[in-house]
C-alpha cells in the first residue's frame, strides 16, 4: 500500500494545513462511503437497487464525484500558491496511478465483464497532470471549464446524429472513451472520464485561486471542533479510499457466512 495522502491536496510552507479543504474532502468519503455500502447490498442482494439507471443513485454519484475532483482543484490551487514544485507533485502523482491500476486489477477479479478501465482515480491521475500545467491560466479557467462540461453533449450529438457519426465506435471503444466524446457510455463499474469531470476541477482551480487571492482568510479559518474528524479523513483519503470497500465488501461476507451458519 502507498504512503497514505489526500487526494490532490497539499500542506502550506510552514506545514500547517488547510483544515477547511480537508473536511470538505472528508465530507465526501463519508458521503461516498454510504453509497458504496448500499452498492455491497445491492450486490449481495439484501437490498437490490438499480444503481445504473435510478436517478437517486446516479444523481448521488455524480455529487460525489463532483466534489472529489472540485476538492482536487482547491488542492492545485493552494500547491500553485505555496509554488510547491513538481518533485512533490509526480511523487503523489505516482501514487494516484500505481492505486489506479490497483483498482482495475482487482475490479478484473471481481467483475471481469465489467471491470473499472478508466474511474476517478484514473481520471483523477488525467485531470491534475492537466491542472497542474494549466494552473496559469488564471480567469480563463472558469469559461475552459464551462466548455470542458458542455463538451460531451455536444460530442455525444456529432457522434449520434452529427457529423462524426462514422466514428462513434472507434470513440466508444476502450482506447478513446476515456476522453469523455462517447455515444454511449461503456459498461463498467466506474467511469469518470476527462470530460465534463476535467471541467469540475478547473472551476475547483478558479474558485482556489479566487479565494487565495480575495480571501486568504477563509482557507486558513479554524474548523469547529466536532468537524475536525472530518479533516483527518480528508488527510487519509487515498489510504481510506483503497481500503474501504475491502473492509465493506469483507464484513458483508462475514454476515453472510454467520448467517448461513445460524
Amino acid at each position: 500500500m502507498p504512503r497514505p495522502f489526500p487526494l490532490g491536496s497539499f500542506s502550506s510552507r510552514n506545514g500547517a494545513r488547510m483544515a477547511g479543504v480537508d473536511a470538505l474532502r472528508g465530507v465526501a468519503m463519508v458521503w461516498m462511503t454510504i453509497f458504496h455500502f448500499c452498492f455491497d447490498l445491492s450486490h449481495f442482494g439484501y437490498w437490490p437497487q438499480n444503481f445504473r439507471a435510478d436517478p437517486f443513485w446516479t444523481t448521488q454519484r455524480t455529487a460525489i464525484v463532483g466534489l472529489f475532483l472540485f476538492c482536487a482543484g482547491l488542492g492545485q490551487a493552494l500547491a500553485w500558491h505555496q509554488g510547491l514544485g513538481w518533485e512533490r507533485f509526480f511523487k503523489r502523482w505516482l501514487q494516484i496511478v500505481g492505486c489506479a491500476l490497483l483498482v482495475t486489477a482487482g475490479s478484473y477479479l471481481m467483475f471481469p465483464r465489467s471491470f473499472i478501465h478508466f474511474g476517478v482515480l484514473h481520471g483523477m491521475a488525467a485531470m491534475l497532470m492537466v491542472a497542474r500545467c494549466t494552473a496559469g491560466w488564471g480567469a480563463w479557467l472558469w469559461p475552459a471549464g464551462a466548455i470542458a462540461i458542455a463538451l460531451p453533449s455536444l460530442g455525444g450529438w456529432a457522434l449520434t446524429d452529427g457529423p462524426l457519426s462514422a466514428w462513434a465506435s472507434t470513440f466508444n471503444g476502450n482506447a478513446l472513451n476515456w476522453l469523455g466524446l462517447v455515444s454511449r457510455k461503456p459498461f463498467t463499474e466506474d467511469y469518470v472520464p476527462v470530460l465534463p469531470w476535467l471541467g469540475v476541477m478547473w472551476w475547483g482551480l478558479a474558485s482556489g485561486q479566487w479565494v487565495l487571492r480575495k480571501h486568504p482568510y477563509w482557507m486558513k479559518a479554524a474548523l469547529p471542533r466536532a468537524l475536525s474528524p472530518l479533516a483527518v479523513l480528508g488527510r487519509w483519503s487515498l489510504s481510506y479510499y483503497m481500503l474501504h470497500q475491502p473492509v465493506l465488501i469483507g464484513l458483508l461476507m462475514a454476515a453472510s457466512w454467520v448467517l448461513g451458519r445460524a
